[in-house]
């Protein structure tokens, strides 16, 4: 395994550089980065603490400045040291203004400004959580979105991905012997969604789920029989109701939240017509 530093440099969070560099370095499995990350850089005080950081573990230096002065300063010392420097943003604005015929504002953070958009992010978070495993139904008709899914198919990160994203999300617990609340069945307006995933990687979460909690995992909750027949409930349920199905057993919470994205998307187009 190749270590290497790599400095993440942001004049807001480092969120999005950050999560960059995941991207990228998902490709390269053999490489492991030691982060540094240096958020809210937005003073020469401060860039200059980065650069005295990045001359004491010379590194990858990738960075989301948008001051220019305080940007070239950070390129000018990694070109004097021989490091890379990479600007994650600067290709991208430079595109858009030229499309767009216009300049930019450089002013770090813009994209974490209390606006609609973040009020709205609260809101959807504030929702999750009411409706989360199954509270609160009776207002469940003020969800864009309903998740349904037996126990440990990622509901809950799921409906938090997505009030990150602003949609309000309830997710409610398919239970063997125990009823859906009626009020899922007359829901027209949001999407109701099923998550399943195969029996034997349930089962493994669920004995796993039990040794963190100390609990005994010869249990019908992380029994094969039992929770194969949960999945098979769950499946006839979905087929019944018409809900479209996602099957979560390979896929990250990003990509179960993507396709719920797209589903919702082609929902609202049809409801539309």
């Amino acid at each position: 395994m190749h270590e290497f530093h790599l400095h993440l440099v942001s004049d807001a969070t480092g969120e999005t550089v950050g999560s960059v560099a995941r991207a990228c370095l998902a490709q390269f499995s053999d490489s492991k980065p030691v982060e540094h990350l240096w958020a809210m850089v937005r003073s020469p005080e401060h860039i200059q603490d980065v650069i005295e950081g990045i001359k004491l573990n010379p590194g990858f230096v990738l960075y989301t400045l948008v001051n220019p002065d305080i940007r070239s300063k950070l390129v000018s010392v990694c070109q004097e040291i021989g490091v890379p420097s990479v600007s994650v943003l600067q290709p991208i604005m430079a595109a858009f203004g030229s499309y767009l015929k216009t300049g930019f504002q450089a002013r770090p953070g813009l994209q974490h400004a209390l606006d609609g958009d973040y009020y709205s992010r609260i809101d959807a978070m504030d929702y999750a959580l009411a409706h989360d495993d199954g509270q609160a139904a009776h207002n469940l008709d003020e969800a864009d979105v309903v998740i349904m899914g037996v126990s440990r198919t990622s509901k809950t990160p799921t409906c938090v991905y997505l009030a990150n994203r602003g949609i309000k999300a309830a997710n409610i617990p398919i239970i063997l012997g125990c009823e859906v609340p009626v009020e899922v069945f007359r829901l027209k307006d949001p999407l109701v969604v099923g998550l399943v995933k195969n029996p034997r990687s349930l089962v493994q979460i669920r004995r796993n789920r039990l040794r963190m909690l100390s609990k005994n995992t010869d249990t019908d909750y992380a029994n094969l029989e039992t929770v194969a027949e949960e999945v098979s409930f769950a499946n006839r349920l979905f087929a019944q109701q018409g809900w479209p199905v996602i099957d979560v057993t390979r896929k990250s919470i990003e990509e179960t939240a993507a396709e719920i994205i797209r589903l919702r998307a082609s929902h609202r187009e049809h409801a539309a017509e």
